[in-house]
């Protein structure tokens, strides 16, 4: 079994709530298999409180989150990523900087809860109905036998990851 760590970079445009989630879940299920980072093409002031809340209802640390531009993992000296995973359609639509190390990239589109319309409430069912989604793509995404796989295959996984993703959206939104 292989002993190494997979970085693993999750895109949004904001940076404050789909791609902060999925950060603090794959570093909480991913062990010490991932190491997750978050980062968007314009990231906003902050987290989404909204955000917050949900991560600390499911017992997830939220210590240090913060909004943050993907220009500082294209930088030298940034960690060498494996996966680039874009959440929002905004992002996966942008063209990326040039990752050094070519990692692989996938994209799982999620609805964005900052942007949704409704009551107090509603927000908050709407925000925790998008958090069990992605957590969900991370418990699989945690799951695959990477050490086992190739390039080529781990690319199709992810991007089967991201097609489940658009039908649980088709079918639940």
């Amino acid at each position: 079994m292989s002993n190494k760590v997979y970085n693993t970079l999750f895109l949004c445009t904001g940076n404050s709530a789909r791609s902060i989630m999925a950060e603090v879940l794959l570093n909480s299920f991913g062990q010490d298999r991932f190491r997750a980072y978050s980062a968007g093409s314009r990231p906003g002031a902050q987290v989404n409180p909204l955000t917050i809340d949900v991560l600390r209802s499911a017992n997830l640390p939220v210590d240090d989150l913060r909004s943050k531009s993907w220009d500082e993992f294209s930088r030298p000296g940034a960690p060498q990523l494996d996966f680039v995973i874009t959440l929002c359609d905004s992002a996966a639509g942008e063209e990326c900087p040039l990752w050094p190390g070519q990692p692989i990239t996938a994209h799982w589109g999620f609805p964005d809860p900052s942007s949704f319309e409704g009551t107090a409430q509603e927000k908050r069912v709407f925000f925790d109905k998008i958090f069990r989604q992605i957590a969900n793509r991370i418990r699989i995404f945690t799951s695959l036998p990477l050490s086992t796989l190739d390039r080529v295959a781990i690319k199709h996984e992810l991007d089967t990851l991201g097609d489940q993703t658009k039908q649980t959206n088709t079918v639940t939104s």
